[in-house]
């Protein structure tokens, strides 16, 4: 049985009652793979960092987490956003379980110099999700790690899902988001993209914001394990995580051979 990771953000996580569609295409995948949920919520970190009167302040996609604002993050994606999803999948028919990016080894975490409490993934160890696998559970894995002392790092979303994909070894890994893919200076959604494409999009800005991270993870997944990597809208998903259906695959780089 193929295992799949899908990394889920945009209006699912924001209006999950909503998205009806979505869940019931999760639900059918877990009878038919060995599913991975991973989750974002930056909007809703962000209306809370608000709500407190706390600034929120980005870099090439990436949140910049002081110390006084982790606890604070961390109670919106491990607590509020996490159960909201597993609510709805466990409605939608999945027998869903709520862990951390941090749980049990999953992804081992150092901070990025600069960004305060943001962190990286530097190992993996699928093991926690084999076991929840082993026992007919689905991963809903939020986005929080832990470094060496365990202080908690909040990870982005689409690095997250590139560490858990390589600490599982996955077979495909499908980045949903409201969008159909990445999008070329014309607005049309690209096909197919490469290491070297991504970065020299990204120099000219056609890639930009948090689509940066997004496009970055998915390369180090397809360069690291070889699995599909899929960016793709929600709408779709049913067919994305079959590896069918429109979107941006993002492949490793072709080797070059002599003449």
């Amino acid at each position: 049985m193929s295992v799949v990771v899908v990394k889920v953000s945009g209006k699912p996580v924001d209006e999950p009652g909503s998205c009806a569609a979505l869940w019931g295409a999760l639900a059918a995948a877990s009878s038919e793979t060995r599913l991975v949920v991973v989750h974002g919520g930056g909007t809703a970190v962000d209306r809370r960092l608000a709500q407190l009167g706390m600034t929120t302040e980005r870099r090439a996609g990436l949140r910049v987490t002081p110390d006084d604002q982790i606890g604070v993050i961390a109670g919106v994606l491990a607590g509020e956003v996490n159960r909201a999803l597993v609510g709805v999948l466990t409605d939608a028919g999945v027998d869903a379980v709520g862990i951390g990016v941090g749980d049990g080894g999953l992804c081992a975490c150092v901070a990025i110099e600069g960004l305060g409490r943001v962190g990286t993934a530097t190992g993996a160890d699928g093991r926690p999700i084999a076991a929840l696998h082993r026992a007919g559970l689905v991963p809903v894995v939020h986005s929080i790690g832990m470094d060496h002392a365990g202080g908690m790092l909040n990870m982005n979303a689409d690095d997250a899902a590139a560490g858990v994909a390589g600490a599982v070894s996955a077979d495909r890994l499908v980045l949903l988001t409201d969008v159909a893919g990445v999008l070329d200076a014309d607005g049309e959604t690209i096909g197919e993209l490469d290491a070297d494409r991504v970065e020299a999009l990204i120099a000219s800005g056609v890639i930009a914001g948090g689509m940066c991270p997004k496009a970055r993870a998915a390369v180090a997944t397809a360069e690291a394990c070889g699995a599909e990597v899929i960016i793709g809208t929600w709408h779709d998903a049913a067919a994305l995580i079959g590896g069918a259906g429109a979107g941006t695959r993002v492949r490793r780089r072709r080797a070059v051979t002599a003449g």
